[in-house]
This record gives C-alpha cells, structure tokens and sequence, in this order.
C-alpha cells in the first residue's frame, strides 16, 4: 500500500456546500499532520485560508493523493487532468448520483478517509479515451474523455449522417443523432440513457450507442477496449455537428471531417473505501430492487 503524506484537494465551484466540506476535511488533515495543498481554483473562493496552493498539473507531480470534492462531472474533470501523473484519487460525493464520488459527506466523512489513509482501499485502473479530429486530412483539434466522446448535433435539431468504421473496417452508414462512444466508466452515464449496456469498470470494452437512429435494427454494439473508432461525418450534407467529451469540452465540426477514438495511453488510478461495491451502487443510484439481507 502506499503512503499518503501529501495530500491535493480540489473542489467543484459554485458551491457552498463543497466549501465546507473542503474546510473540514481541510482542517481534519492538518490536525492529523497530513500536508495539504489547495487546487488554485478552490483556493481563490477561501479567503484566508493559508494553505499551500497550486494548479492542477502540480498537483498531479507533487501529491501521493488527490481528494475530489463534488459530483462525477468535478471528478471527470480531474480525471483527465491527472491520470498522466498516476496519481491516485479519491472522491467525496457532493453531487448527485456518485458513481465515481463514492465517500458521503456526513460526520463519518473524515473517518472513511482516514481508512483510505490508513491503507484500507481498493485500486481501480480506469481507462479514458483520445479523441482526434480532422479536416482534410490535418488535425484540428483533439480531446479525452474519461466517460465518453459523442457525436451530436449541437444547436442544430436535425439528423447526422457519418460513416463508422472499427480497426480499419467500414460498418455502416448511419442517419442519427449521433453516436456515443462510452468506456466502461461512462456506461452508467450518457450511454445508458441512450439504451447501452451497464458495463463492469473491469472490462477492457467499448460501447458505441447510435442516438435515434433512422432504422429499428441499429443496435449498441460492445467492442475490444483497444479498437480504433472512426467517424466520418458525411460530406454531403449542411449540418456542422459537435465532438464534446465528457460532456465538457466541445469542438464544433464541419461536413467531410473524421473523428478517431481510441484508449489513452495513461490510465486512471481511482481507489474507493474498502467496503466498494459496483452492483451496490448499482442498486442504489439506479433504483434496483433490492431482497437479499433485506
């Protein structure tokens, strides 16, 4: 197990909730004899706070943990900006479902971290996603994406029609409103609201959702993690549709424009309490039912 010593904290802005929970978790640590360092962000809304402050990519280089403090869109963020660094981290849920942010932000809150601190954790090693974009054959643009990179129509109400290939081979041409291309982790996320399948975080897979599709035998199809998606939006057509990740960044496209997916090269080390469970939470945010030990 490794030692935590070091200890980087960010939080989701706007709100006050996560900022009294960045506070007690702030001084809970400093009491116990943790050093910890304010994300930059986080630390302009805390006058006075006196505490060590940095950017996110310091963060990554200089701590044994980063502590997350938000919803999954906060851990998202982080996500991409520090699997690079292998470091680990670790989310209280200040949000709502929680599916990455799994540490309650009750009284217990700080002794569930002091089981993580003590070495009482499970390591998950999550995959995310690069995504390329080009014109006529040149980048313009590139992304990542811990969850997801879709394709859709941005402001526009109408179809798209692209071609899709899957390492090299061509597999159809669709008219949709898209396509979500999900990794495991983002198959509980955008995915599923799309009708695709509730993937392990353990699988080495990807899940490609057409969004509406013009024909009833257009199905989600689940292929090899390490497969290169290709989307070329069709040139034919007037529409500019839009390439967003995670549903945080957005690159506008044009006709003729490709898209290549394919798995990052660093992955996500993202540890829970012990006690982690994938078909608890399962139950619990998506409403299971629930009988055995009930």
């Amino acid at each position: 197990m490794e030692e935590f010593r070091n200890i980087g904290i960010i939080g989701r802005l706007n709100s006050n909730k996560v900022i009294e929970t960045v506070k007690r978790l702030n001084r809970y640590l400093i009491d116990e004899g943790y050093h910890v360092i304010l994300d930059d962000r986080i630390a302009e809304v805390m006058p006075g706070h006196g505490m060590q402050v940095s950017g996110v990519s310091l963060l990554g280089e200089i701590c044994d943990l980063v502590i997350v403090i938000g919803g999954d869109g906060s851990l998202l963020g982080a996500a991409r900006a520090l699997a690079k660094y292998n470091v680990p981290v670790l989310g209280v849920n200040r949000g709502r479902l929680g599916f990455l942010t799994d540490i309650s932000p009750d009284e217990q809150m700080c002794d569930a971290v002091q089981s993580v601190l003590d070495g009482e954790y499970v390591e998950e090693r999550r995959f995310l996603l690069d995504a390329e974009i080009k014109r006529e054959g040149n980048p313009i643009a590139s992304g990542a994406a811990l969850n997801d990179v879709v394709l859709h129509p941005g402001k526009s109400a109408r179809m798209i029609a692209f071609d899709l290939y899957i390492e090299g081979q061509f597999v159809y041409n669709l008219r949709s409103d898209g396509l979500i291309v999900s990794t495991p982790t983002g198959s509980t996320a955008y995915a599923l609201s799309g009708g695709g399948p509730i993937m392990h975080p353990r699988l080495d897979a990807l899940v490609l959702v057409p969004m509406f599709p013009h024909t009833l035998s257009s199905r989600p199809i689940v292929v090899d993690g390490k497969s290169e998606i290709k989307i070329v939006i069709d040139a034919s057509q007037d529409i500019y549709p839009t390439v967003s990740c995670d549903g945080q960044t957005h690159t506008p496209c044009a006709p003729g424009d490709s898209v290549t997916i394919r798995k990052k090269a660093h992955k996500l080390k993202l540890i829970h309490p012990k006690n982690h469970n994938f078909y608890e939470i399962c139950r619990t945010k998506l409403g299971w039912n629930s009988s055995v030990g009930d």
